[in-house]
């Protein structure tokens, strides 16, 4: 971790579930995270957040985070905002206290340092009132995995503000003109609304409506949001025939969002009770890690077409770049294990070995110019055949580095063998895979490009004399048929 005025150093105010979201955003990131919290549980239930997103926010990736940076727990205000670049204010949301606490933020911190509160509905107007520069950061939890930010307050503070965001892999969105609960919580608090007369008038459980949510609605908005979720619903016509047809309704009594119901103890007890019988099997925590797997998956599909949230995960991990060296041989793959990549034993499956080696042969891929954009061309390397062995045991959580040796590079050929390696430095597995270069418009077998032949040559010529231990055990050369026509992508 650099030090002095260009660290990467973020200073967090108030812990809690959100600020240790914050912290763990920007620890996983490389960032130093120091957090001021004087309440006597803080360490215990930030540290607790922190483990989860060391659990989860890799596992998005195939690709390593950087190296953590380094976390201090600070006694003073003062102490916390020593060269942080990054202060973020997650004090319980009473603006008086929010007010005071930016008010000795201000006398303490850098001049040019980024200062932002996770309100949910304070504006900066009100943040600002002792004549501070704060900024509206509000976050969404779990502040680790989820992208969204929004930003309200002074444009250029936005600007450098969202700068910083992208590169630790979250979606800046910045308001225009600040109004109370800003965008998305002004949405939350609509269904929210309505959810709490529907469980007072006794239409619907606690369960009935969160079940109408996830099985429905819900996993529409995740991939589309509302609006093109109603284009969609429109038919061919699109948007202009939806609103036709549904826009009377809008004027039909079917919601109470102007009203709000009592919110008394009966009706605290009355949802309170469903809840408990809802989920109160499982406590806190364990529903944190379910959801947590949950959202990992759903990002994770998301990132596959690279749409919603997806495709912040997807640019994000373009900066999360794999080189250097080992034992001689490039390093074509380095990540985290992900709990998904386990099985009932508690180590990784041995599907996913053969995945690990297939990421790192496109590693190798883009070290020789066979990257996205030569795909794009119309050419790439097909796999025909591989063969794994598996040498040691691998467990979620663990960090994985594969290394890859060029056996064969002549002519359509492409002979590999990998090398997966723990993080303690222990071989777990070797795979090795023959591909052949193909033309994807024709699909058949076909020569690769001079500058990606010209550069697997180097690789060759350099690896040619490296040890080959384990390698080279394929029965036969692929046969015409497949030289060809390769069908196995």
């Amino acid at each position: 971790m650099t030090t002095g005025a260009n660290a990467k150093v973020a200073a967090i105010v108030g812990g809690g579930v959100i600020g240790g979201g914050w912290a763990a955003r920007f620890l996983l990131n490389g960032w130093d995270v120091r957090i001021f919290d004087p309440a006597p549980e803080s360490r215990r239930q930030i540290g607790e957040v922190i483990a989860n997103a060391r659990r989860t926010l890799p596992a998005i990736y195939d690709r390593a985070l950087p190296e953590e940076g380094k976390l201090t727990f600070c006694e003073t205000l003062e102490d916390a905002l020593k060269q942080a670049c990054w202060i973020q204010e997650s004090v319980p949301e009473r603006l008086p206290l929010k007010q005071v606490v930016h008010a000795a933020i201000a006398t303490a911190a850098r001049p040019d340092a980024i200062v932002g509160s996770s309100t949910s509905g304070f504006k900066p107007s009100e943040l600002n009132d002792r004549g501070t520069k704060a900024i509206v950061a509000h976050p969404f939890n779990p502040v680790y995995l989820l992208p969204l930010v929004e930003l309200v307050g002074d444009k250029a503070a936005c600007e450098r503000a969202s700068r910083i965001l992208r590169s630790i892999g979250m979606y800046p969105l910045i308001v225009e003109k600040e109004i109370d609960a800003h965008i998305a919580d002004r949405l939350l608090e609509a269904v929210w609304r309505e959810s709490l007369w529907l469980v007072k008038d006794g239409v619907a459980t606690t369960r009935d409506i969160d079940e109408a949510i996830r099985m429905g609605l819900g996993l529409r908005f995740a991939q589309m949001g509302i609006f093109e979720t109603y284009r969609i619903a429109g038919g061919e016509a699109g948007m202009k025939h939806f609103l036709a047809q549904f826009g009377p309704a809008l004027k039909w009594p079917w919601t109470k969002l102007m009203d709000v119901p009592e919110y008394n103890d009966e009706l605290v007890e009355l949802i309170s009770a469903q809840s408990d019988t809802q989920s109160g099997g499982y406590s806190i925590r364990e529903l944190e890690r379910q959801r947590d797997d949950n959202l990992v998956g759903i990002l994770r599909a998301l990132r596959v077409n690279k749409a919603a949230a997806g495709n912040v995960i997807a640019a994000h991990e373009t900066s999360l770049v794999v080189d250097g060296e080992r034992d001689g041989l490039p390093v074509t793959l380095r990540r985290q294990v992900p709990p998904s990549w386990t099985d009932y034993n508690g180590h990784m499956n041995e599907t996913f070995y053969l995945e690990a080696g297939s990421k790192a042969t496109d590693g190798f891929m883009e070290r020789i110019g066979a990257d996205e954009a030569y795909i794009a061309r119309g050419l790439s390397y097909f796999t025909v055949e591989s063969h794994v062995r598996y040498l040691d045991e691998v467990h979620g959580g663990d960090m994985l580095t594969a290394t890859t040796q060029v056996l064969n590079g002549e002519g359509k050929k492409l002979h590999l063998y990998h090398r997966l390696f723990r993080g303690d430095g222990a071989l777990a597995a070797t795979v090795e895979t023959l591909l052949l270069h193909t033309d994807l418009t024709a699909r058949a077998s076909c020569l690769p490009a001079p500058e990606v032949a010209q550069r697997l040559a180097a690789y060759a010529a350099a690896h040619k004399n490296h040890e080959k231990s384990g390698a080279g055990r394929f029965v036969g050369e692929p046969n015409k048929r497949r030289e060809e026509a390769p069908t196995t992508a």
